[in-house]
């Protein structure tokens, strides 16, 4: 069996539980301005150094958030044509389910790839 193919070691409940709150930091922009980038963003700042998993998980999550707020912010521009209230709810609803996944995926020790995400932080 190579090193490619060797189950990676499930990470601590620590570990795991960090990341699930970078994913689910991302809720606080139901309260709070920007909360959706600034909760991921002051997450991974603190505790990437701590354990990789940690470090991938919240650049994954900080990644989709700013996804996200490019595509708010290219459904605002299109209210004026109507479509844009369609297309701000279905994204709405995507960025919800898709982080509350990621976070129980996390939580599971299961490194989680948000679908349709530009990598903007590497």
């Amino acid at each position: 069996m190579s090193d490619e193919q060797l189950p990676l070691p499930t990470p601590s409940q620590e570990v795991r539980q960090w990341a699930m709150f970078c994913h689910l930091s991302a809720l606080l922009g139901i309260w709070i301005p920007f909360g959706t980038i600034i909760g991921p963003l002051i997450l991974w700042q603190m505790k990437r150094e701590m354990d990789p998993f940690i470090d991938a998980q919240g650049k994954e999550a900080l990644n989709f958030q700013l996804t996200v707020a490019i595509a708010s912010a290219i459904c605002f521009l299109l209210m004026v044509v109507i479509i844009g209230f369609f297309l701000f709810g279905l994204v709405a609803i995507g960025a919800l389910v898709l982080t509350i996944i990621a976070g129980v995926k996390a939580n599971e020790g299961q490194p989680y790839r948000y679908p349709f995400t530009w990598r903007l932080i590497k």
